[in-house]
């Protein structure tokens, strides 16, 4: 008997594909806990074809899901499911079995979300028999029928449009449909791998394997939450130029995912003490939630040399994805600003540049506007991340959510100096003793305190010894894998006791 505990690892748009902070939390994870074995369950926007990491020994199985293409998972990969089943699916899904069966459920869940009341243990029932019915029946020729179309319109006219929204239009309604076709996906892989804990890496839709997990093996389900998935749901909607409908139900939908993550969970890891409130607030128990901070390997991530060819030059490096919720624009705002009180100031920012094009585009536009190209430079991405902060005499963070940023203890654990912002975790890692905390958006503050910092050599080095010595000190790769392990053998033994014999 294999005495590994089996642990089904649900990320979206992460590891082992994307890097990130997830991605590294995610590696590391796997990479050093003891006595566990790994599926990733990978839920992505296409079908990807690489991984960006090199999988550890400890993975079995990478189990991927692909969203938005334009073809369904099925295409692209065997899930297990018999041919024979496969077409009996389809042909089994008629008409009247999806009205029979299907639409009173579905009809349950949309006027459930626009419910101000909303009853968990209710919402989980309707998963599980929405669970079955695929079990049975083809997910595309049930989602795709005249009869849940019609439903679909029923409840949006009856419970939504009347108070809330008079003026959806059909165009807005059938991409609200196309949202819920591709956020259920998940429901149509029946089948997912045995396991004894799934664990989730966000309280977002991908909750819905972990459900199937629960449902077919009664897995217990652990929770690690980074950033808040639905405080940044709600910044992103915020900031988006969706209509009011759409907006409406991004956000309803998203929350009653989210309670009922919480519901569910057997155990919620947070990494900061930060996201206990919004956790609670959408109606996590507080005695189900624990914080276990992130750790950095501190013999990797060590104080090294600067190089020569940035010896001279005052150099800002930043390691940081290239999207809305890093706030690249206030960055290099700031290196404006600094940039006329150091004119040779160089900032070096190493990240995927291209996961979000229109954004980065806009980025070059505005450091082409201030005329800043000699000063702020994208350096694209490189896999060697612990040799970057070597680079800078300080490193910077301009986010507007995170959750305990790698980037931040690693620079710290390299003995180069942080400005932050004061967003999610940051201010639980980062003390005044090992670097800056700056308000969100405040290009005019960070950028005075770069110039604090590069002007200032004694005030450098001795950020450089703190920051280090307050990662050795709380923030070791070994303090968090044995965090981790102490939670999977409790959930396991919980779970042993729980379904053996009387």
């Amino acid at each position: 008997m294999d005495p590994k505990i089996r642990v089904l690892l649900i990320t979206e748009g992460t590891y082992p594909f994307n890097g990130g902070g997830v991605s590294t939390w995610a590696h590391i994870l796997c990479s050093k806990t003891t006595g566990v074995k790994f599926t990733i369950y990978s839920i992505n926007a296409a079908f990807e074809t690489k991984t960006r990491y090199e999988l550890p020994s400890s993975v079995n199985e990478v189990f991927q899901v692909p969203l938005w293409t334009a073809d369904e998972p099925f295409d692209y990969i065997d899930y297990g499911d018999q041919y024979y089943k496969t077409i009996g699916k389809k042909e089994w899904t008629q008409d009247a079995v999806v009205r029979e069966k299907f639409v009173p459920v579905f009809r349950e869940l949309l006027e459930f979300i626009y419910n101000e009341k909303q009853d968990m243990p209710r919402l989980d029932a309707m998963f599980r028999k929405l669970w079955h019915f695929f079990e049975d029946y083809d997910y595309k020729e049930t989602m795709r029928s005249e009869a849940v179309w019609e439903t679909y319109k029923e409840v949006i006219q009856q419970v939504v449009i009347p108070d809330r929204n008079p003026s959806a239009t059909i165009m807005d309604m059938t991409i609200g449909m196309r949202w819920i076709y591709r956020f259920l996906i998940p429901l149509a892989i029946t089948d997912v791998p045995k396991t004894d804990i799934a664990h989730l890496t966000l309280s977002g839709f991908p909750t819905i394997a972990a459900l199937i997990a629960s449902y077919k093996y009664n897995s217990r389900i652990l929770l690690t939450e980074h950033g808040v998935f639905i405080r940044e749901r709600l910044l992103a909607i915020n900031n988006s130029e969706y209509p009011f409908f759409l907006k409406n139900l991004l956000i309803k939908f998203s929350e009653a995912i989210t309670r009922l993550c919480y519901f569910k969970a057997d155990l919620i890891i947070s990494v900061n003490e930060f996201n206990r409130k919004w956790e609670e607030w959408y109606g996590a128990p507080a005695d189900k939630i624990s914080v276990v901070y992130n750790g950095v390997d501190t013999e990797l991530f060590k104080p090294r040399p600067k190089p020569d060819h940035l010896k001279n030059i005052p150099t800002v490096v930043a390691l940081a994805r290239v999207f809305e919720l890093k706030d690249i624009i206030t960055m290099i705002h700031s290196c404006a600003h600094a940039s006329k009180t150091i004119p040779n100031i160089q900032y070096l920012l190493y990240g995927d540049d291209e996961a979000v094009p229109e954004y980065t585009a806009e980025c070059i536009a505005l450091i082409e506007q201030l005329n800043i190209q000699e000063n702020f430079k994208f350096m694209g991405q490189r896999p060697d991340p612990q040799l970057l902060f070597a680079e800078g005499d300080i490193s910077i963070l301009t986010s507007i959510s995170e959750g305990f940023p790698y980037t931040v203890i690693e620079s710290m654990a390299s003995g180069v100096p942080v400005v932050a912002t004061d967003v999610g975790g940051v201010r639980e890692a980062l003390d005044s003793k090992s670097g800056f905390l700056c308000k969100p958006k405040d290009s005019i503050e960070i950028g005075n305190r770069v110039i604090e910092l590069l002007t200032n050599a004694e005030l450098r080095l001795q950020m450089s010894k703190n920051g280090r010595q307050r990662v050795l000190d709380h923030f070791t790769v070994d303090k968090f894998i044995s965090s981790y392990e102490d939670c999977y053998e409790k959930l396991h033994a919980e779970s042993t006791i729980k379904h053996s014999p009387a």
